[in-house]
């Protein structure tokens, strides 16, 4: 018993030795590139893979159970790309099984390559720490054979979808969100890109991603098992299930369902027969978000109809009167809320529901007794990130005198709650 206990003390003593190692070579990696004053957006180069005659007797022990199946026999990948400019958080684990606790804050692409890297080292990983953009998609993709989009924003599909087209590459794309997800391949052997299907972009504010509407980490980790799936089919030659058509998955149901997707479009602006994408662009001008922003920030209006999270708790300090109204839906105010905040929810505004807005007529009117001299009744709206509270001052501005709102100046928090929580009160739980 003595033995065994001392032998998992020491396989736990060699992980975190193995650990520190990774992270001390992170860090002299990028002071190198501080000293040599390497820009950002500048590739590393990455010299071809060495041709691969056989396999080893280990290689050979270790693949058996692919290498009976005489469909497909020795495949798999010798250089993996990891493109990430982000850094791990707690909030990543449930669904991104790569990370750790103890890996929270360090960058993706670093964390992702030393747990692949322990996983199997003879598979090099190449981290690439730094966000794609038009300046390095190209380079970086001519660089590998296949490339699979787990981005979660519009301008990088566009981005990442011209610059496979133009490299000749396919381009495996999967995606999730809530308890669904999808899967298609684009631009495999004369099938369709991502602007066959999407010629133009939705508008930005019509978006939904994992942080405004929530993502259950087992449907992450089917689609991509799939996507691996995919990529590894076509590396072997055996091609792909899903080019020209898409696969839904739905967790709640517990299905799968294909449908089939728009043929290769002669028009289109980047595989077409007369193309127009002939170079990268500027995705984000093109769909009008940031494809690095997190939170997804909307700019619907204007500065002076919004107010900032310091200003709002100055005047909550002050006493003055107002009305702070919470349009989120319900399962997020179960999860916290501000106990003086009014909840109607902002699709029970956009459909005009008579009931909340009979709710909201009357907290005015309570609220208006308070005010001097007849003065318009501040009413403040706020949501989680500051997205949808621009949505209802909207709807807001737009309802008319009946609904006893016209003596009211509406005004939206930026950065809602969770600017709250970072910057007002730290004991505000963030989700």
């Amino acid at each position: 018993m003595a033995a065994r206990e001392d032998v998992v003390a020491l396989q736990a003593e060699v992980a975190l030795r193995e650990e520190q190692l990774s992270s001390l070579k992170e860090r002299l990696a990028a002071a190198l590139l501080a000293e040599q004053g390497a820009e950002p957006e500048r590739l590393a180069a990455v010299p071809p893979l060495p041709p691969k005659p056989a396999l080893s007797r280990a290689e050979i022990l270790r693949y058996s159970r692919q290498l009976v199946l005489p469909e497909l026999g020795a495949a798999g990948v010798g250089r993996l790309g990891l493109v990430d400019y982000d850094v791990v958080e707690v909030s990543n684990l449930a669904r991104q099984v790569l990370h750790g606790e103890a890996l929270a804050g360090r960058a993706k692409a670093f964390s992702a390559a030393a747990s692949l890297r322990r996983l199997n080292s003879a598979v090099e990983c190449v981290p690439y720490v730094q966000a794609l953009t038009p300046a390095t998609a190209l380079d970086l993709v001519r660089r590998y054979d296949v490339v699979a989009d787990c981005s979660d924003n519009v301008p990088t599909r566009y981005l990442v979808n011209d610059a496979c087209v133009l490299a000749g590459r396919p381009l495996v794309s999967a995606s999730a969100l809530r308890f669904e997800g999808q899967i298609t391949v684009y631009h495999y052997d004369g099938g369709p890109c991502y602007r066959c299907v999407f010629p133009q972009p939705p508008p930005a504010e019509t978006v939904t991603n994992c942080a405004d509407g929530g993502v259950l980490g087992v449907v992450t980790g089917v689609l991509g098992c799939l996507q691996a799936l995919e990529v590894l089919k076509i590396a072997a030659g055996l091609g792909p299930s899903y080019s020209g058509s898409l696969l839904l998955f739905d967790a709640l149901g517990g299905r799968f369902r294909t449908i089939q997707l728009r043929r290769r479009r002669p028009d289109c602006a980047a595989c077409g027969e007369r193309p127009t994408v002939t170079a990268l662009q500027d995705y984000e001008a093109f769909c009008g978000s940031s494809a690095t922003d997190k939170c997804r920030a909307l700019q619907l209006l204007s500065p002076e109809e919004r107010v900032s999270v310091t200003d709002y708790k100055r005047l909550l300090d002050s006493g003055a009167p107002h009305l702070l109204l919470d349009v989120r839906p319900q399962v997020e105010v179960d999860i916290c809320r501000l106990p003086h905040a009014l909840h109607i929810p902002l699709k029970h505004l956009e459909r005009r529901d008579a009931e909340s807005l009979s709710l909201l007529a009357e907290a005015v009117r309570e609220g208006k007794r308070d005010t001097q001299g007849g003065a318009a009744l501040p009413l403040y709206v706020i949501c989680k990130l500051g997205n949808d509270s621009q949505k209802a001052v909207r709807i807001l501005q737009s309802l008319s005198t009946a609904q006893g709102l016209d003596a009211v100046t509406v005004q939206d928090v930026v950065g809602g709650l969770m600017a709250w929580a970072a910057k007002i009160d730290a004991t505000f739980p963030q989700y």
